[in-house]
C-alpha cells in the first residue's frame, strides 16, 4: 500500500478516536491517562462500554468485546481505534467481527502484541495499521518522549523515516515491499487460516516476549520449512524481551533467527526499537517502505 493510502487516514483536530479492549483486561487508570493524551492532541476520545470491564484475563466476555469493537469498526465518524493493550483474547473474536463497515470507512488501528491478530485481518483487506504504544505507555511515558511524538506525527499524517546504528548481526543489503508481521508467537497462531501472512515480497518484522529459545527456533523452523522465509524481500528483528538464552542450544536467540534465514540473500535487520519495550517506535504495517542495512546504519522509510 503506497502512502497515499496512509495519509488518506491522517487524522485532524476534533476527530474521534474510540479506545476498546478486545484481548486482556486493563487497569482503568490507563485508558484514563490515555484518553488525556489523546485530548491533548485535539482529538476527541470515546471509550468502549466494556473496555475497563474484566472477565479472568480478558476485557470482558467475548460478547462484549465484540460489541466494542464492532461498534469502533462500524462508526463512520470513528477515525482511529486504539487497543488498550495486549495480552490474550483477540483470536477467540476476530471471525465474528465484521469488517464491512470499516472497508467502507477505514480508520486507523493502534495496538500491538496480540493485537497482530487484528493487523493480520486489516492487513487482508489492504488497509495500514500502527503497530504501537497502547494506553500503559501512553499514561506513563513523558509526552515529548519519542514513541509519543512520533506516533502522534503518524497520525496526523507525518511519516517518520528511522536512522539507526547497524547491529554486528545484521546482514547487508537494500529491499522495498510491503511491512508486514508483528509479535511472532501471535501471527504463528494465525498460519493455515484465512488471518495468515502474505509473505511473497514482503518485509517481515517480528518481535517476541518471554519466549524459550526453542519456542522460537520451532517457529522459525516452521517459517524455514514453508517456504515463508524463502519468499521474503527483508527481515526486521525488533525487541525479544524476557526471552532468556539457552547455553544448550549452542545458539543465542538472535543467531537462532539468523541461521533460519541462512539460505536467502535478502537484508536483515536486528534491534529495531520496536516491540515489548518502553521504547516502542511506531511501524505502519501494509505500508511499503525501503530498507537499507549498510555496515554502520539501518535506513527505514515509508515510500
Amino acid at each position: 500500500m503506497k502512502s497515499k493510502a496512509i495519509f488518506d487516514l491522517r487524522l485532524q483536530a476534533g476527530d474521534k478516536v474510540f479506545i476498546a479492549s478486545p484481548s486482556g483486561a486493563i487497569d482503568s487508570n490507563y485508558i484514563d491517562g490515555a484518553k488525556c493524551i489523546l485530548e491533548s492532541w485535539g482529538l476527541c476520545v470515546q471509550i468502549g462500554k466494556s473496555a475497563s470491564d474484566k472477565y479472568g484475563r480478558f476485557g470482558g466476555t467475548q460478547d462484549q468485546r465484540i460489541a466494542d469493537l464492532q461498534q469502533a469498526l462500524d462508526d463512520a465518524d470513528n477515525k482511529a481505534i486504539l487497543c488498550s493493550r495486549g495480552g490474550y483474547g483477540i483470536v477467540q473474536i476476530v471471525d465474528k467481527i465484521d469488517f464491512s463497515k470499516f472497508q467502507e470507512h477505514p480508520k486507523w488501528l493502534l495496538g500491538f502484541s496480540d493485537v497482530t491478530v487484528l493487523h493480520n485481518a486489516i492487513g487482508k483487506l489492504g488497509i495500514p495499521s500502527l503497530h504501537c504504544i497502547m494506553a500503559k505507555h501512553l499514561s506513563e511515558l513523558d509526552p515529548s518522549s519519542d514513541p509519543v511524538i512520533k506516533l502522534k506525527d503518524v497520525l496526523l499524517g507525518n511519516l517518520p523515516a528511522y536512522r539507526l546504528q547497524a547491529s554486528s548481526l545484521n546482514r547487508q543489503g537494500i529491499a522495498t515491499g510491503k511491512l508486514i508481521g508483528g509479535n511472532l508467537s501471535v501471527f504463528m497462531g494465525l498460519r493455515g487460516t484465512k488471518y495468515d501472512l502474505d509473505f511473497s515480497g514482503a518485509i517481515l518484522f517480528l518481535e517476541e516476549i518471554s519466549e524459550q529459545p526453542y519456542h522460537i527456533d520451532r517457529m522459525m523452523q516452521n517459517l524455514r520449512i514453508s517456504g515463508a522465509l524463502s519468499q521474503l524481500a527483508g527481515l526486521v528483528v525488533g525487541q525479544f524481551t524476557d526471552c532468556p538464552e539457552d547455553a544448550q542450544m549452542m545458539k543465542t536467540v538472535h543467531e537462532i533467527i539468523l541461521d533460519s534465514v541462512a539460505d536467502y540473500g535478502y537484508p536483515v535487520c536486528f534491534d529495531f526499537p520496536a516491540g515489548h519495550v518502553d521504547y516502542n517506535l511506531p511501524l505502519v504495517l501494509g505500508a511499503t517502505v525501503f530498507l537499507e542495512v549498510s555496515v554502520e546504519n539501518v535506513e527505514l522509510k515509508y515510500i
